[in-house]
């Protein structure tokens, strides 16, 4: 019987991403083009905006939860609420991709968005501290998890800058959460993880180097609203709410470049907003790595951390925290040994 189901899912997501690639190769045959730039990565105009495929697979497969398994949806406020809010960010989001709307007008559809989720119940209401034990956030939740979500979304949008990076890496910690979460009977973050990488599986095979299309904007701030709101979902994996930690761990080593470049930029006095050629994974490519061996890199990051997961799950409440500290040294590694080549390059943190 559950291989039987299993087979079933898998037909749907094989379907499903049938759907994305169509959508993304009509993306590619009436393109909007990403021209390049001094801050750029590319050297010629490429289509962006195959995120769209994505977004188009995921909705349909949500369509059909909606309608077929009760057993794998939220309430129904909080399943329109979330899948509402994440149609409305790739909206803005694709709009921003034909437009080029300022960063404030993004954030606050971002903030909006978040909220929406966050008033249809989707709140951290306690985390788990080291040898203390859980501890209730109460008021406090409400502003970290609109800070959580935000802070993914933009995370990710900032980290897609080489090819095939953060869709194969989305890809591989979707498929990993959705291991997780059917084994831990997260129903929804179950089918709704399985339904991104369905979507990430049309998608990125034109994404990788030399790339035909980008994710744009329409992708990439998607794709990081939706693993935050389920990072928040996951959290009823247990009664101490810990498992909110399972997707910020897989998604790390984009948190980590993302976070580390703010707070260098922001002491360095630049604006942290202004667009730039200064993450550490494009100071990596810039210093001589090929773009194919930096994106494998961070894949091999999510694999790793995937590994770490299961040792997460095997931990005592009161110290799965810890498992950030082996995902923290890796990057750290990561960011000395990138900061070794820039040296060696002769280039500069500068932004320019």
């Amino acid at each position: 019987m559950l291989i039987d189901a299993v087979f079933r899912h898998l037909a749907v997501a094989f379907c499903l991403a049938l759907l994305s690639a169509g959508v993304v190769r009509l993306m590619i045959a009436y393109p909007i083009l990403d021209h390049p730039n001094a801050r750029s990565s590319h050297v010629r105009p490429t289509p962006r905006g195959g995120g769209l495929g994505v977004v188009v697979a995921f909705v349909a497969g949500m369509a059909l939860l909606y309608f077929g398994a009760d057993y794998a949806r939220l309430p129904p406020p909080q399943f329109l609420g979330v899948i509402g809010a994440a149609v409305a960010i790739a909206g803005v989001s694709l709009w921003d991709d034909v437009s080029d709307l300022r960063f404030s007008v993004k954030l606050a559809a971002q903030a909006v968005a978040a909220l929406v989720a966050i008033a249809s119940g989707l709140v951290v209401d306690r985390l788990a501290v080291p040898w203390v034990g859980q501890v209730p956030l109460g008021v406090i939740g409400l502003p970290l998890t609109l800070f959580w979500i935000v802070g993914c979304t933009n995370a990710l949008n900032f980290m897609d800058g080489l090819d095939g990076l953060v869709g194969g890496s989305v890809f591989l910690a979707a498929v990993i959460l959705c291991v997780v979460s059917g084994e831990e009977g997260g129903w929804f973050v179950y089918a709704a993880s399985l339904l991104l990488a369905a979507g990430l599986a049309g998608f990125v095979p034109f994404n990788l180097n030399p790339a035909r299309i980008f994710m744009g904007d329409v992708g990439s701030q998607f794709l990081g609203f939706m693993m935050a709101v389920l990072a928040v979902a996951a959290a009823r994996f247990d009664a101490a709410s810990v498992s909110f930690l399972i997707v910020p761990l897989l998604l790390f080593g984009l948190l980590f470049d993302a976070a580390f470049t703010l707070v260098r930029r922001a002491l360095r006095g630049e604006r942290v907003a202004a667009a730039h050629r200064t993450h550490l994974y494009q100071m990596a490519q810039r210093s001589g790595l090929s773009v194919r061996a930096v994106a494998a890199t961070h894949w091999g990051f999510v694999l790793f951390h995937g590994g770490l997961v299961w040792l997460f799950l095997a931990m005592t409440p009161s110290a799965k925290p810890l498992i950030v500290l082996p995902a923290l040294a890796v990057q750290i590694g990561w960011a000395v040994y990138v900061a070794r080549r820039v040296r060696r390059a002769g280039l500069t943190w500068a932004a320019g």
